[in-house]
């Protein structure tokens, strides 16, 4: 556990993974989200909510709506995806790429020195108000 919080420090943003076949794993979601808010206090990230092998739909232990409500009630967007067959894996990087530069653009996540990844001594740059209203809508849609 230490090895796995020393990698929540400093993150901008993360995803909260389960396994669509298998039900323990999404009822872990919770407590693992609650572990990485309590280990980063005061600071914020972003989280994306993703059911991983979408692919095995004949297995499937958990809904894409008991997901969606689980995401909605932490806050946070969902995506489902296949390795197996790609898909919405690339989607998933974009979706929590897209939320985490939106929370730097409106305040909700404020940039520290700390940050391997994120500089914010490197200006933003900053979308126009309808092209990211564009975005936004569109990584809320599911193509599952």
């Amino acid at each position: 556990r230490s090895v796995t919080r020393s990698y929540y420090r400093n993150s901008a943003g993360g995803m909260l993974l389960f396994d669509l076949t298998n039900r323990t794993s999404f009822e872990s979601i919770r407590q693992w989200h609650q572990e990485v808010t309590d280990t980063i206090q005061p600071f914020r990230m972003v989280f994306l909510l993703v059911g991983h092998k979408s692919d095995l739909a004949g297995q499937r232990q958990v809904g894409q709506r008991e997901a969606e409500k689980l995401a909605a009630s932490l806050g946070v967007q969902y995506v489902e995806t296949s390795a197996k067959d790609a898909s919405n894996v690339v989607q998933a990087f974009q979706m929590l790429t897209v939320a985490i530069y939106q929370a730097l653009q409106t305040g909700r996540l404020v940039a520290t020195e700390a940050w391997d990844g994120v500089k914010s001594s490197i200006p933003l740059p900053v979308l126009p108000k309808a092209q990211a209203l564009q975005k936004e809508e569109k990584w809320k849609r599911c193509s599952c």
